[in-house]
């Protein structure tokens, strides 16, 4: 699909790209963007000395994000973000339909274009894409050599074309940049009604942090692109240090072990970056996507595992696993004690869809019975084994768990909630009191195009766009061996809290992934500004 995709619109972003260029030279424009301030006043350097001076942890440095900072010069990927994920599939389609015409016209009115699409109707209080979804792929956008450059700077001062509710979460949080000036989106009766506020307003901003602060208003340098330099905004600047496309070529993907703070948690349905081609491939193959998805489903509810197993194999699920030794036992403290078995197995696994414990069915070839902490009644009808729920009353899930493990095997996540990136949560004890035959599962999800998890979208979707994915892969591995819970919590040698720390940290090695503290709670507070309480009615968001 891709290709086809790209056979049709190669060309056509070709000719859009000959008259962009055509419009760009225009020397009236140009003079237009330097109006009223006379270049003689700067001091322009060339990119690569910035590199080389070794007093910038005094200086003040003013960026242009776009410019200076990211790899990519397109802004379209970060607006169909919005569009999709705050807007849905009609807006984000009416985006992708005005490409060609935001490359004929010049870059501001491109970029208003793209403003009034995204934003027109979007209610302000729940806008929180900026927070939840942008940052992911704004640092997979970063230019290592450009954020070598700000990491030794003092004080840092962004300066962007986009609308600051876009940007200011990523920059402030996980570049640590004490200072953002971006266009202001205006707002009537709670709503953004698509228009941003005049530059001079922004430039005033920028003034009056500058000048407002007397260790920021002396060794001030600037850091931008050519093409994305405001002389105004850029007019309190000492020297300035233009980077040209030629050297941004040449720049480095920032690696996630650079980051200044660690990406954890993110939203978002998309799990592409949507530049213009791969959206058309996208839009193409959803049809495809809905009608394979329901396959899917209906060949899992049907028919028997032995029989669904290839055939969902054919359709491209691709199902990993690594057996069990049955002689093999962990190597810890923590080993079961030979005993007259009386109760089922728990198996235990981390969190990463809602399809964890159907994955581990289909690679024992038996039902097992789930406990989840969260589940919509969709996902809960669809579902081919039982499914539990549990009340998070300590009390009534500990005497609901016993009962269950008295009538066959049982499956938690006591991470309480789905991670996407290599993290574990934090394991509720609760787990390590109901068995003696306690199983590690390590498993993971990987998708081509969509994400079947969400925090503040609807959850009983999550399954339907998991199986949306060409080729959607799930690998378990249960060769950890055993560990011993309840006797040794009764019996004084561990905790609960030291049982579900190991087993915590057996997942963790055996997937490559970083055991945190972090907590469902902690999740939804950052992704949703709720604590993830989720309605059992498929029709209404998380509460």
């Amino acid at each position: 699909m891709a290709s086809l995709a790209f056979l049709i619109i190669q060309p056509i972003a070709f000719f859009f790209r000959i008259l962009l260029k055509k419009f760009n030279r225009n020397p009236r424009y140009l003079r237009r963007k330097s109006s009223n301030v006379r270049s003689s006043q700067f001091k322009f350097q060339k990119y690569p000395s910035i590199c080389h001076r070794s007093d910038l942890s005094n200086q003040t440095l003013i960026f242009n994000v776009e410019g200076a900072l990211l790899k990519s010069s397109s802004l379209f990927p970060y607006f169909m973000l919005v569009a999709f994920e705050a807007g849905g599939l009609l807006r984000a389609l009416a985006l992708l339909m005005l490409y060609p015409l935001i490359c004929l016209l010049s870059y501001e009115k491109g970029l208003k274009i793209m403003v009034m699409v995204c934003f027109f109707g979007i209610k302000k209080e729940s806008f929180r894409v900026g927070t939840a979804v942008l940052p992911k792929f704004f640092l997979e956008d970063v230019g290592l050599e450009g954020f070598e450059v700000l990491r030794r700077c003092e004080r840092k001062v962004g300066v962007t074309e986009m609308p600051q509710v876009m940007i200011e979460s990523f920059l402030r949080d996980y570049l640590q940049v004490e200072y953002v000036v971006g266009r202001q989106l205006k707002v009537v009766c709670g709503y953004y009604v698509g228009l941003m506020e005049e530059k001079r307003k922004d430039r005033a901003i920028l003034e009056g942090i500058v000048l407002g602060d007397p260790k920021m208003s002396s060794n001030i340098v600037g850091f931008s692109k050519f093409d994305k330099l405001d002389h105004q905004m850029f007019s309190q600047c000492k020297e300035i240090y233009l980077v040209s496309e030629t050297d941004k070529r040449s720049w480095h993907q920032l690696q996630r072990d650079k980051y200044p703070k660690p990406l954890i948690f993110h939203d978002g349905r998309l799990a592409v970056r949507p530049t213009p081609l791969t959206t058309l491939a996208l839009f193409m193959w959803v049809p495809f996507g809905v009608t394979i998805s329901i396959l899917r489903i209906v060949i899992a509810l049907s028919l028997p595992f032995s029989v669904s197993i290839p055939i969902l194999a054919f359709t491209g699920l691709r199902l990993v696993f690594t057996p069990s030794p049955k002689c093999r036992q962990s190597n810890s403290r923590l080993s079961p004690k030979p005993h007259k078995q009386k109760k089922g197995l728990l198996y235990v696994c981390n969190h990463r869809t809602l399809l964890d414990p159907l994955g581990l069915s289909f690679i024992l070839k038996r039902p097992i019975t789930a406990v989840t902490y969260s589940l919509s009644r969709m996902s809960e009808i669809l579902a081919p084994i039982k499914t539990v729920r549990l009340t998070r009353d300590r009390d009534q899930d500990a005497k609901m768990m016993e009962k269950l493990l008295s009538q066959g095997d049982l499956v938690v996540c006591p991470e309480g909630t789905t991670c996407r990136e290599p993290y574990l949560l934090r394991f509720s004890p609760l787990f390590a009191e109901m068995s003696d035959d306690i199983v590690p599962v390590a498993v993971d999800a990987h998708v081509d195009m969509f994400y079947g998890t969400t925090a503040a979208g609807f959850k009983c979707l999550d399954p339907i766009y998991f199986l949306m994915n060409p080729f959607p892969k799930y690998t378990v591995n249960l060769s950890l061996g055993k560990v011993c819970g309840s006797s040794t919590c009764r019996d004084g040698n561990e905790s609960r809290f030291d049982v579900a720390n190991h087993v915590q940290s057996l997942l963790g090695e055996a997937l490559g992934f970083e055991c945190t503290m972090l907590t469902r709670k902690d999740k939804y507070l950052i992704l949703a500004g709720n604590e993830g309480i989720v309605s059992s009615d498929c029709n209404k968001r998380n509460h």
